[in-house]
């Protein structure tokens, strides 16, 4: 009786560990689809600060790491990190990212943070390279989706500074193997109250003081029109693809 009692024990170990490891890898390896980035100020700023740094006059890009959050499809970018990187300029594909260093500010940032896990990565652009799958392929192994977001750092129009991709696998049939592509998904800039006060009084810094007031309002309504007219042209351009240029 204590044979078979111990047999029953381990065929219940067994089965418990092989119940365990069916709920768990699928979650580990599954791919959601990416609905929308939203991106916090902070982001912004950083990615910034990192150009102005590494690549300010010149033709270079920067890159650095995403951190935050995946509900439901919604990326919500809370933070991020600059990563080391170089890329050859007369060949794109010949690139260099420092994953040591990633995998070390990423620990780190987990100390302080457990919540913020990485979710893709960022660049200056100001668009998609040739080598840019090839990153977003070792981004992969951090998580299975990454959103890529390209941070315009010298924006001249009143647009979101941000445009989000997610790489995807296009079988091409009996022609060859399976390729990967960006697809694009919309972004938008959220922010927490505190981030939006944070926001508020680096405005007033910034503000050139020997501009009047009066003009200052007139210069805001301005921006304000225009980008709320090109918004309102994005929103009319959805509309006529959805009703197939009606």
């Amino acid at each position: 009786q204590k044979g078979l009692s111990l047999r029953r024990t381990k065929a219940l170990a067994m089965a418990a560990v092989a119940l365990a490891e069916a709920d768990i890898t699928p979650a580990l390896t599954a791919r959601a689809e990416p609905l929308n980035v939203v991106v916090h100020p902070i982001v912004l700023l950083n990615a910034v600060d990192h150009y102005n740094r590494v690549a300010r006059d010149t033709k270079r890009r920067v890159v650095g790491i995403l951190l935050g959050e995946i509900s439901r499809g919604v990326y919500d970018v809370t933070s991020s990190f600059a990563v080391p990187f170089e890329e050859d300029e007369k060949d794109p594909s010949i690139w260099f990212l420092d994953h040591n260093f990633l995998e070390q500010m990423h620990a780190m940032f987990k100390k302080v943070s457990a919540r913020e896990k990485i979710i893709g990565w960022y660049s200056t652009g100001p668009r998609i390279r040739p080598g840019d799958i090839d990153i977003d392929k070792l981004v992969r192994r951090y998580t299975p989706t990454p959103a890529y977001v390209i941070i315009d750092v010298k924006p001249v129009s009143m647009k979101i500074p941000t445009t989000a991709y997610y790489a995807v696998e296009e079988s091409k049939g009996d022609v060859g193997p399976p390729s990967w592509t960006f697809k694009h998904i919309t972004s938008e800039i959220g922010a927490l109250e505190s981030e939006e006060v944070g926001v508020e009084h680096l405005l007033r810094d910034v503000k050139d003081t020997t501009i009047s007031t009066l003009s200052n309002e007139v210069t805001a309504k301005l921006s304000a029109i225009r980008g709320l007219q090109e918004r309102l042209g994005e929103i009319g351009g959805g509309f006529k693809q959805g009703g197939g240029g009606e």
